[in-house]
């Protein structure tokens, strides 16, 4: 009879847990209204992380408008298709939710992700429509949570001054004053402020120094991965 393979000791078991946490990757959430420079700043993040050695860095973006869900999500946002309102909260979490598992794959395996939009979004978004928070957030629970969540804050006013606003459904004043109204009630200890409506040098500087702490003390086993509202 062939003899079993000898089990783990608690302590190997331990030691390779430790092991595995130290490399995992952060999972560094930007955040704002429409035009507030999300993007701009995603991408110079992405370019920071990986100048400074700091493992493989991916950028992600919500929603994901490559998948049908996605397709369908960018359809409602360009106003050539119309959605029930609870239906269109309900195709951008499961958007996200499409990604869950490689997230947590990524993320295990030691990759940083600078996702530009996340859950935070679509629960302020909704919220702001009259939908009740409480249900909005039960479409998010489970998914990966972030380590840092970077707010950036501009004044409505002056990002409808930005080039290209306008050309989608949610682009309008009155409406992104009150979805800033929920960002801030969402506000936890993972999320720090930036203001955005400083140059983009400016910005880029602290966003960069923000995320590449957060990065460090992921690789360096300080921080277990977490799942929203679980």
């Amino acid at each position: 009879m062939a003899e079993s393979p000898p089990r783990a000791t608690p302590t190997q078991i331990s030691a390779h847990t430790a092991t595995h946490a130290a490399k995992r990757g952060a999972l560094i959430v930007l955040e704002g209204l429409d035009r507030s420079g999300k993007s701009s700043q995603a991408a110079r993040l992405v370019a920071h992380l990986e100048s400074r050695d700091l493992g493989p860095v991916k950028a992600m973006r919500f929603p994901d408008r490559s998948t049908r869900i996605g397709r369908q999500i960018d359809a409602y946002l360009r106003e050539t298709k119309e959605i029930d309102d609870r239906r269109i909260h309900e195709l951008f979490a499961a958007n996200r939710f499409e990604k869950k598992e490689e997230m947590e794959a990524q993320l295990a395996e030691g990759t940083s992700l600078v996702v530009d939009r996340y859950s935070f979004s679509g629960i302020a978004y909704s919220a702001a429509k009259g939908l009740d928070v409480h249900w909005c957030k039960s479409s998010e629970v489970g998914l990966p949570a972030p380590d840092i969540v970077i707010y950036l804050d501009i004044n409505p006013q002056h990002a409808a001054e930005r080039g290209g606003y306008g050309g989608e459904r949610y682009e309008k004043v009155e409406f992104q004053q009150r979805v800033a109204q929920h960002f801030y009630a969402l506000k936890d200890d993972t999320w720090t402020v930036v203001d955005a409506s400083l140059p983009l040098e400016d910005v880029a500087t602290e966003v960069c120094k923000l995320a590449e702490s957060i990065v460090r003390r992921c690789k360096g086993g300080e921080l277990p991965l977490r799942h929203l509202w679980d």
